[in-house]
């Protein structure tokens, strides 16, 4: 939602779109022009040459001299005139020195067509890394290698080697296989699908897929974003621009690969359970994106999401003039997800009124075969006003009396009903085919099969939901000081694995494992380590029975495997025949060296449910969190959820209701109720302890007791990464976690003391107070026009503010115990490492110093961020903000045609 026009845009709109060199360009060069028929070289010319195209193409090629009518030029540098975009299709081997020449001439967009690159080894890779160091020496801009090429139809650009212009459209589609593209292409032609952009990316070797999100998510001709994904690549990247973009526009991805894979030599519970593909769910999941199995689905979901709104609820009302279709309907949309709305009442009561007594008098809702188009206006009219039916299908099944077109024209005025999507499924075809143009042409989606357009409900629910929940507001219990205080204590828990690194181990005993997890706040048994059976005499007279023990080696992993673990130990004989028989068969398994010992602990009787949260690392999306049923069958009855660190309270409880053990919360039979919020507490605990220690590759607490009495973890494995992988080479969390380090507490003028710290989704209840003491004129100052408080405080509008995505904008707050007094903003201009600039201070605190140490701060974190170029917008009245700009160094364009002036900095 966006309430109104900045002008800083207008300004930095030349940096703002680095790939509009790529989509809209108005000088084309071709290298490797040909007129050989049959050649990528002579087609792709042929595509660029159309009337649709009004820029100025340049065949190069320095053995022609005309191809297809066109002057030839040998090399780019002989053009001697400006070129937005070079389409490369030479061998690979010659690649390398044309980026150097389009480097060299500052062209900012290519796309290499060519293949012959990592896809062929290590030859290839040599390649790709000599592109790269060279792009790096400018701001040029590729799209492949190894791809099909870029069509913008809006534009009337196509250059590509695909037969055939894209149609005009507001769909963006993008593949990593250009044979998918094609086939798409030729699909298209025939239902008549038309595109805004129709890229093929090949191995992005540059632009990758936040790139290309970021560009079209805010490229006004594309409503819906359509993926083809083969691989992720920069996942941090696509998954910072999809969670941008994904509230203003769908962004829905297929996928193949859907096999689970398990993790081959994991050392956790965690690390064997967590295959790839669920992962990649989850991580869609994070970010709003919406994931589906067939390209039919592709387009279905596309062109719904376009036209009807999603459902506040998963209740589907059904109307069929036949029971057989509305029984796979139903089926579908339960299976799915969704859920068959129980009517109210008086709904009922009233469709008595007019409906034949032989009708179903439930949902679905059969109004026989006989229906006329008035019957099923009337109970069209009826469900929309119930309040507990959140979607509306309508199934016409032909038979003789059925009037399909009549009854088509009679839907037309229920096309938009408020928060409620309407769906048809006109079954049949010739007879049918003129209502199903009627309800198209009215924005109603009509599918040949209603389970189609049941799947289709159940997916807008899904994706409707999952936007929802991204962005509630979570609770926030504690002060941020006391917070920070908690955070920074916690960093004496690198002292473990310090130590072990320096002793080359790469698993952690259990006391080491369980002392890491205390300092985070997650309680656990304690627990001692007895090197023989005396030591083991003296630890059980002071722990008291019952005990267990359990084998202490930092080479043994799973202990129970090896005969490592004996329960409820009630006497000082059985715990010393308990010694021996774990040292046994150790010994007999591994050696002597491997066996270090037990460890000691109090038996705790089960008296709750054995849950397990552990961690493990995905090639793609780094550290990952599981959490579900526990206990010695995890791996049989995989009840578990997915997420990733960092978590909020709203998101570890999301996770948790996945899964079916989270039905036994509420109480089940004798077991009393646990605290949701407690367990949330310990998953956000968890994860905060993923996120600042890198060096941790999996991790498991199993079982992790939960019961009315509270928490407790029972067994705890840590697993490191090698010591010989550097720092900057270990998997980074794919959401980047909160800035802590730009943290810091200053002074004001007067003497009062402000802390200084980046802004999080628990703000937005402050950030609401803050608002409401804003002076009109502070307000203008802001956003060059007046804005109401009810468009500043709406949550549509705040969660953009609150909820940063850290890798695109760090927004500061000032705080005085707890009130928010003004509020900094640095955004990451889209495909640059230029960034924008914006202040807004409460009136009670002008003219205290804040500004400067806002901007001061400012400054800093964007060298920090590799920011190149600092950019803000100012009103011409606002001296005291252009005296700070000023005094920092920014220089200050003014136009006195305008009423702003704009500033930017190099640093």
């Amino acid at each position: 939602m966006k309430f109104i026009t900045d002008p800083s845009q207008n300004f930095i709109q030349t940096y703002a779109q680095p790939l509009d060199a790529i989509f809209r360009p108005k000088n084309v060069a071709v290298v490797g022009a040909k007129d050989t028929e049959g050649s990528v070289g002579r087609t792709i010319l042929q595509n660029l040459m159309t009337e649709e195209f009004h820029g100025n193409i340049y065949p190069v090629n320095p053995k022609r001299d005309t191809v297809l009518g066109l002057k030839v030029y040998p090399t780019l540098s002989s053009i001697g005139k400006p070129i937005d975009l070079v389409v490369i299709v030479t061998p690979a081997p010659t690649v390398p020195k044309i980026i150097e020449e389009c480097v060299f001439l500052d062209i900012p967009g290519a796309i290499i067509i060519s293949a012959g690159f990592k896809e062929i080894g290590i030859e290839g890779v040599k390649l790709e890394e000599d592109i790269l160091k060279t792009i790096k020496k400018g701001h040029l801009r590729i799209v492949g290698p190894n791809c099909l090429g870029v069509m913008n139809p809006i534009w009337g650009l196509n250059a590509t080697f695909a037969k055939g212009m894209a149609k005009k459209g507001n769909l963006a589609f993008l593949s990593q296989s250009g044979a998918m593209c094609t086939a798409v292409l030729d699909w298209s032609f025939k239902e008549n699908v038309g595109f805004s952009s129709f890229v093929s990316v090949g191995s992005m070797l540059d632009v990758d897929w936040g790139d290309m999100i970021s560009y079209l998510g805010n490229d006004p001709h594309t409503e819906a974003i359509l993926m083809y994904m083969e691989t992720v690549g920069n996942a941090r990247s696509f998954l910072s621009a999809a969670r941008e973009i994904a509230l203003d526009k769908p962004i829905i991805v297929i996928k193949p690969g859907r096999s689970s894979e398990a993790q081959k030599a994991a050392a956790s519970h965690t690390g064997s359970l967590t295959g790839k593909d669920e992962v990649f769910d989850a991580a869609l999941e994070r970010v709003g994106v919406l994931r589906v199995s067939s390209i039919g689905e592709l387009f279905n979901m596309a062109y719904v999401l376009a036209r009807q709104p999603k459902p506040k609820g998963p209740n589907l009302a059904i109307v069929t003039n036949a029971g057989g279709p509305s029984v796979l309907a139903t089926d579908e949309a339960v299976l799915q997800g969704a859920k068959i709305a129980s009517l109210e009442k008086d709904t009922i009561e009233k469709m008595n009124t007019f409906l034949p007594q032989a009708w179903s008098h439930t949902n679905p809702v059969d109004i026989l075969g006989d229906a006329d188009p008035r019957r099923y206006t009337q109970t069209v009219e009826l469900l929309s006003k119930d309040p507990h039916v959140d979607g509306i299908l309508v199934i016409l099944s032909p038979q003789d009396m059925t009037l399909p077109d009549e009854t088509a024209n009679g839907l037309k005025e229920y096309a938009k009903i408020p928060d409620k999507p309407i769906l048809a499924s006109w079954m049949g075809g010739d007879f049918v085919k003129k209502g199903t143009e009627i309800l198209r042409g009215h924005n109603i989606p009509c599918f040949p099969y209603p389970d189609d357009a049941a799947l289709c409900f159940a997916q807008m629910w899904k994706y409707r939901e999952n936007l929802f929940n991204l962005y509630q507001t979570p609770r926030h219990e504690n002060t941020f000081e006391e917070s920070i205080q908690a955070y920074r204590a916690t960093k004496k828990a690198s002292v473990i694995i310090e130590d072990a690194q320096i002793q080359k181990r790469t698993i952690l005993s259990e006391e080491e494992s369980k002392r890491l997890f205390s300092f985070y706040g997650i309680p656990v048994v304690e627990t001692h380590h007895a090197k023989n059976s005396m030591e083991v005499e003296k630890l059980c007279l002071e722990i008291g029975f019952p005990v267990v023990l359990k084998v202490f080696s930092h080479k043994i992993s799973h202990k129970s495997d090896v005969g490592g673990v004996k329960l409820n130990i009630k006497t000082i004989e059985e715990a010393k025949q308990a010694f021996i028989d774990i040292q046994t068969a150790v010994e007999l398994k591994f050696g002597k060296d491997v066996f270090e010992g037990v460890t000691v602990q109090h038996m705790i009787k089960v008296e709750g449910i054995e849950l397990i949260l552990g961690s493990s690392v995905d090639p793609q999306f780094g550290p990952v969190i599981l959490f579900g049923f526990g206990g010695t069958f995890v791996e049989v009855f995989k009840d578990y959820a997915l997420g990733f660190p960092p978590l909020t309270k709203a998101l570890a409880k999301r996770i948790m209701e996945k899964t079916n053990i989270f039905k036994t919360f509420k109480g089940f039979r004798s077991l009393k109720p646990i605290d949701v919020d407690a367990v949330c507490t310990l998953l956000v605990q968890f994860s905060l302890m993923i996120t600042e220690n890198p060096r941790i590759k999996e991790s498991d607490i199993n079982p992790l007791i939960a019961s009315h009495k509270g928490l407790i973890a029972l067994d705890a494995r840590v697993v490191l990464h090698e010591e010989k992988i550097p720092d900057s080479h270990l998997p980074k969390p794919v959401i980047r976690p909160y800035p802590i380090e730009y943290v810091e507490i200053c002074t004001l003028k007067d003497g009062s003391k402000v802390l200084l710290r980046p802004i999080c989704p628990e703000d937005e209840k402050k950030v609401k107070t803050f608002h409401k003491h804003l002076s009109e004129n502070t307000v203008r100052n802001r956003y060059f026009e007046f804005m109401s408080l009810d468009q500043r405080i709406a949550h549509e509008r705040l969660i953009r503010i609150c909820f940063n995505d850290y890798e695109r904008q760090i927004a500061l707050v000032a705080c005085i115990d707890e009130e928010i007094i003004g509020i900094c903003r640095l955004s990451k201009i889209s495909g640059t490492n230029f960034a924008d600039l914006k202040l807004i201070i409460d009136d009670k605190h002008h003219n205290k110093g804040l500004g400067s140490l806002f901007i001061g701060k400012m400054i800093a974190i964007a060298k920090e961020e590799k920011i190149e170029r600092l950019f803000a917008t100012i009103l011409h009245e606002n001296t005291g903000m252009i005296h700070i700009l000023k005094r920092y160094g920014f220089h200050c364009q003014e136009d006195p045609t305008k009423t702003y002036i704009t500033a930017s900095k190099v640093l």
